[in-house]
């Protein structure tokens, strides 16, 4: 059975194939890139990974599919060097890849990246030769080997809170000739070792900006993280860091959505049936429904991080009729069923959920309903704030767990 360095060969005219359809897509604004896409090997750092099947089992959940080189490597090859996310762990487990098993559900912990979003995240950080770069979240490597094509290694550190993950991607990235400086380390809070930087960029997204990086950063340098929340509502934001360790910057168009930091996971919240129960019978009619945050329009994923700053504790689910906003802190909770053509709303706790969402839905139509790249996020000492000059201020969830 050949090893992935004997078919480097055979993955050379798919990268080439790769770097042509990226460049036909216009991903290559930085022409640089180009060149560093097709110099490296992609299936070194996926010996394994997961497709999703066709159909759904008879439970509804996606069948996830195990690929390697000894299950079918033209499949594998093909795929790994092809613009996909490639599923690498689910639920934190690590997949034994020598016998991998198909999967049914469960939640994407690992993953690499597809090498569109990748590019676009460097070319976005403005990373070019002569930055020094901290890169959060290593995953399979992949991404930290696109880093020091271009810096050189002695210009790039990665940290990767699963040792396993970390281990793989380092064994993949030596055998390339590849030594940036690695860590187990939580991305939280940065990595001081290695501080200052010119550049940090995070492939895992964080509920606001850890205090930690706009201070490990130079003046001048840039912060480049995907922000979330408990919502599921998803913005990126490029923060330019100032010589007092403030920092200022727009959310980024476009729909992009990453896998939290583990650290800021959304808890369970239970079964909303019993978090329903204790709601008044009385209803009112809503403002908005909730459509508006959950349609999938390009609209509705911008405006449900609008709403997660509003609600920043508060988590969605529905039951088949029903759409449950449910708050494990404070408590709170409402319920929306649609009557006619609207929605009908009974709330309780010492939040009103969704009539703070509406009060936000209400302010984004009066300002004329502006796009993410219309807003700016303000970091200074422990506030974080999101500013649109016809909005009110909307801050962000607390930094820390």
């Amino acid at each position: 059975m050949p090893t992935p360095h004997d078919l480097d060969g055979d993955a050379a005219p798919l990268r080439r194939a790769l770097a042509r359809a990226l460049a036909a897509d216009g991903v290559f604004t930085d022409p640089a890139w180009r060149a560093v896409v097709e110099e490296v090997p992609r299936h070194r750092f996926v010996p394994g990974f997961y497709l999703p099947a066709a159909e759904r089992d008879e439970d509804g959940l996606t069948v996830w599919e195990p690929v390697t080189a000894e299950l079918d490597g033209e499949r594998w090859l093909s795929a790994a060097h092809s613009d996909t996310t490639l599923i690498t762990q689910f639920d934190g487990e690590e997949p034994d890849w020598a016998k991998p098993s198909v999967r049914h559900g469960g939640a994407p912990t690992s993953s690499s990246t597809l090498p569109s979003l990748v590019v676009r995240t460097w070319t976005d950080a403005d990373v070019s030769e002569g930055h020094t770069l901290l890169e959060i979240g290593t995953g399979t490597g992949y991404s930290t080997a696109l880093a020091c094509e271009r810096l050189g290694a002695d210009a790039v550190t990665s940290v990767e809170v699963d040792p396993r993950r970390l281990a793989q991607a380092a064994a993949a990235l030596y055998g390339l000739g590849h030594t940036p400086t690695l860590a187990v380390a939580d991305g939280l809070y940065g990595y001081w070792p290695e501080a200052p930087v010119d550049r940090i960029v995070a492939a895992c997204s964080f509920r606001s900006v850890p205090p930690a990086l706009p201070a490990q950063t130079r003046p001048g340098g840039k912060v480049l993280l995907p922000l979330s929340g408990w919502l599921y509502g998803y913005a990126r934001v490029l923060l330019t860091v100032a010589a007092d360790g403030s920092a200022e910057g727009p959310l980024l168009p476009g729909t992009v959505s990453f896998m939290a930091a583990r650290t800021h996971a959304a808890p369970a919240f239970g079964n909303p049936a019993h978090w329903a129960a204790d709601l008044p019978r009385a209803a009112r009619p809503a403002r908005h429904g909730p459509e508006r945050i959950t349609a999938a329009t390009e609209e509705a994923f911008h405006l449900r991080f609008l709403a997660q700053c509003a609600a920043p504790t508060a988590q969605l689910t529905t039951d088949g009729k029903a759409t449950h906003l449910i708050d494990v802190v404070t408590g709170s909770a409402c319920t929306l069923v649609p009557e006619g053509e609207g929605w009908w709303v009974r709330e309780a706790g010492p939040v009103r959920l969704w009539e703070r969402v509406e009060d936000v839905l209400g302010a984004y139509d009066a300002a004329g309903q502006p796009g993410p790249e219309q807003f700016r996020l303000h970091v200074r000492g422990g506030e974080q704030v999101l500013r649109h000059p016809r909005m009110p201020d909307l801050p962000l969830a607390p930094a820390t767990p």
